[in-house]
């Protein structure tokens, strides 16, 4: 199956998954998570109508992204992976949405970068409903209180909470958790859902899915 017709058949099962739930289909976005590929590869689900993207490195993403963003407008980018406070300005400069705030330094880098640079990118914070060590993320507990320092103190609009479950264990009470926390701290917005999952996700309110293998293919 060709990158297209894969990227045609994600957009169809988001949309039933969307029906089973019984809510409307533009309430789920999807984030093709295009890190790794190539700007030719990425020109593919360009061409078949994909706006939004994801990717996990700010680095990466400046060699493909300022010329692919040049040559389609509307194109949006969104940052899924590890931001260091050092890459705060690039990110700011390039990305559309920040899926990845998780701790207080980065918050106020990002929070200053917006300031100078007289930009506003949209921002959610990334729980780790697992508690994994080896993983990025505020602690669900902490995840309201965080919130509200990047509000009332920074006054950062945090528009969405993000979330990967661990890899081992059934996704679904991980979503439920981001949804009753979402909730909890008045966002919207819920990024959740990969590949392997993403049904399960807009069954538990996912307003944005990332994935990209069921895209792309293997990396």
């Amino acid at each position: 199956m060709e990158l297209q017709e894969r990227l045609k058949e994600v957009w169809s099962r988001i949309a039933a998954a969307a029906r089973d739930a019984g809510r409307a289909e533009p309430a789920v976005q999807l984030v093709a998570v295009s890190k790794t590929f190539e700007a030719d590869t990425i020109r593919l689900a360009i061409d078949a109508g994909q706006r939004i993207f994801g990717e996990n490195r700010v680095q990466e993403s400046q060699g493909k992204w300022p010329g692919l963003k040049a040559e389609t407008p509307g194109i949006e980018l969104h940052l899924i992976g590890p931001l260091q406070s050092n890459k705060a300005a690039e990110a700011v400069a390039l990305f559309d949405v920040i899926e990845t705030v998780d701790r207080e330094k980065i918050a106020r880098a990002l929070a200053e970068e917006m300031k100078r640079q007289a930009k506003v990118v949209r921002l959610y914070v990334q729980v780790n409903t697992g508690l994994e060590p080896q993983k990025a993320g505020i602690a669900p507990d902490d995840t309201a209180a965080f919130v509200r320092f990047c509000r009332d103190e920074l006054g950062l609009a945090i528009e969405g909470l993000m979330c990967i479950p661990p890899a081992d264990e059934n996704p679904g009470p991980h979503f439920a958790l981001l949804a009753k926390l979402a909730e909890k701290c008045a966002v919207k917005k819920l990024s959740m859902g990969m590949s392997g999952d993403y049904e399960t996700a807009i069954a538990f309110g996912a307003t944005s899915v990332r994935v990209g293998s069921a895209i792309f293919g293997a990396r």
